[in-house]
């Protein structure tokens, strides 16, 4: 239940209720949206009527809407005051995925407030980005303010599955509502990565999402021929299954770099002072090695992948069964699906089938755009020590229901954090926090950038 009772540090409570975005980040985080998959999520019709609350208090007109009762998504458009501009949208999602009480410090959808940080599930994916666009709105009600362009919100459902209830229903079904929007921002960027130089300097980078690998979440189904487990049978369903899947596990993939990459690679090296050698798989990996810190927002987007992440086969012990399952998280760069697909195809057997699960394609914005400039402005603004650089992500957003609109999808949710941070290992882990101090940072960012 949202807003229920619960146990906090008083003096902090008190300062956080005198702060908008962390009050509004904590209430947030105090709806348990969880979505478990597979249609079974709770709680987000009950935070899109707070949101849409919120919107209305800011003189827009929201409109709620549900392809399922209960799975609620919010949207709304703030007009400009220069019509002939492009307009931009401002995306969010109000799901979670779950937590488990027993591992958390504290209650996951307590919105605790504690040690200068906002805690619970969902407070950096990604509620505190919610905070951040709905306290920019306040701000804009009460000084009487309008942006440039128009600018329209979207709260949605279902983005920790697969959309079918949020982003992707409604741009099959509701795509008038973002007419006009060139660009998109969302989350996964736009917040501070401390990385040390090589002379020893700390600098503060922030890395802004430009593309995104395509999903392409496939099931292998092995069929074989059923029989007692105590007899030699050389058509095991199982055994084939797993020597499919120990190829694909083996399988190095081509090195590939996209222009987001290839950009982050050589502006990071850049500010770090390292040398940049893309000529060779060896060039790169000694430059992974050399980012330290860094590389993680590179080493999983040099390359496709295919992941085998989860098994079904038999019903008892001593039954070989005729029919043996698996499902691989396969992520593809752009313009590479055809060929890794092909390969893939090679390390099959005859006896195994593939089919799509999930299927998206890849996410590609312009790095050296207005949109990109404005961005790196507004975190400038804040913090004139930024290096803003492009990224590619490793998993995916709602970018990719949005990117079929045509518009230009960024990783754009700014964030300030402290030196040593957790902050890409908090998202679906264990006490799940964001630093107050970061979204106050955030609005003063989000501001400038929406006010430009």
């Amino acid at each position: 239940m949202a807003d229920r009772d619960v146990r906090r540090d008083d003096a902090h409570l008190e300062n956080a209720q005198r702060d908008e975005v962390a009050e509004l980040c904590w209430r947030l985080i105090r709806f348990d949206t969880t979505n478990r998959g597979a249609g079974d999520a709770e709680g987000e019709r009950a935070a899109a009527e707070f949101v849409a609350a919120r919107l209305s208090d800011a003189g827009l007109e929201p409109k709620l809407l549900e392809r399922t009762a209960g799975r609620g998504n919010v949207v709304a458009r703030l007009p400009g005051t220069d019509p002939g501009l492009d307009a931009l949208l401002v995306q969010g999602h109000l799901d979670v995925v779950p937590a488990a009480e027993e591992d958390w410090s504290v209650p996951p959808f307590s919105g605790a407030v504690r040690d200068g940080c906002v805690w619970g599930r969902g407070a950096v994916d990604m509620k505190d980005f919610c905070a951040v666009v709905l306290t920019v709105l306040a701000g804009w009600t009460r000084e009487g303010r309008r942006p440039r362009r128009d600018l329209v919100f979207a709260f949605v459902a279902d983005e920790e599955d697969h959309g079918v209830e949020g982003a992707h229903w409604l741009v099959d079904e509701h795509a008038d509502l973002f007419d006009g929007c060139a660009a998109a921002i969302s989350e996964s960027g736009g917040y501070t990565y401390r990385v040390p130089a090589a002379d020893g300097r700390l600098v503060h980078l922030y890395p802004v999402g430009t593309a995104e690998r395509g999903t392409a979440h496939l099931r292998l189904t092995a069929r074989g021929r059923a029989g007692h487990g105590s007899r030699r049978n050389d058509d095991n369903a199982v055994t084939t299954l797993v020597r499919v899947l120990a190829r694909l596990t083996e399988q190095r993939w081509p090195l590939r770099l996209t222009p987001a990459v290839r950009a982050f690679f050589e502006r990071t090296g850049t500010a770090l002072s390292i040398p940049v050698d893309l000529t060779s798989e060896a060039g790169v990996d000694e430059l992974l090695r050399a980012l330290g810190p860094a590389a993680g927002l590179a080493e999983n987007t040099v390359r496709n992948s295919t992941t085998p992440t989860m098994l079904s086969a038999g019903y008892k012990v001593n039954v070989i069964p005729g029919l043996a399952q698996a499902q691989v998280d396969t992520r593809v760069l752009p313009d590479t699906e055809a060929e890794l697909l092909a390969v893939l195809d090679d390390l099959l057997e005859p006896s195994v089938r593939r089919e799509f699960v999930s299927h998206s394609p890849p996410v590609q914005a312009a790095i050296d755009s207005p949109w990109f400039d404005a961005m790196t402005d507004a975190l400038r603004a804040e913090d004139r020590d930024a290096v803003v650089v492009p990224y590619c992500m490793g998993g995916g957003t709602d970018a990719k229901a949005f990117s079929q609109l045509g518009m230009d999808c960024y990783g754009f949710a700014p964030l300030w954090l402290p030196a040593g941070f957790p902050y890409r290992e908090l998202a679906h882990g264990v006490d799940e926090r964001v630093p107050i101090d970061g979204l106050r940072f955030g609005v003063r960012v989000l501001d400038r950038f929406l006010s430009s």
